[in-house]
């Protein structure tokens, strides 16, 4: 019993439960928002990838992002990270489709959705078209 019971906090740390801020309701109302759980070991590997991206470590900032998006393959910020890692590598096309892949989750986030479009222009300007 004390050994689930230690299981059980440790589970508990990996993972942090925070509130999305809530909507303006219109006239018919709006759900309250929905509880979001956000991987503590994805923002830990996220901040690990951008840091060595920063060091020039794009071998190993790739490596990082891709062994975060094993864990969250869903997650548009993990497509685009990994979108602006093989954009610096100069894998043109790797890097535009990646961004697009980021696209068909990023959802309404139109900041995200901007920042894809720039690493594909990027991507299609570096391959001259």
């Amino acid at each position: 019993m004390r050994y689930a019971a230690v299981l059980l906090l440790l589970l508990g740390a990996c993972t942090t439960t925070y509130q999305t801020p809530a909507p303006v309701e219109g006239p018919s109302g709006t759900p309250p928002p929905v509880a979001r759980q956000e991987n503590v070991a994805v923002a830990g590997l996220m901040d690990s990838a951008r840091s060595d991206a920063a060091a020039g470590r794009l071998g190993s900032a790739a490596a990082t992002l891709e062994r975060a998006l094993r864990i969250e393959p869903r997650n548009p910020r993990l497509w685009h990270e990994l979108a602006k890692v093989r954009l610096r590598q100069g894998d043109y096309s790797q890097a535009e489709s990646l961004a697009a892949r980021s696209n068909t989750y990023a959802g309404d986030d139109r900041d995200l959705r901007a920042a894809n479009q720039k690493v594909v222009a990027d991507a299609r300007a570096a391959r001259g078209r």
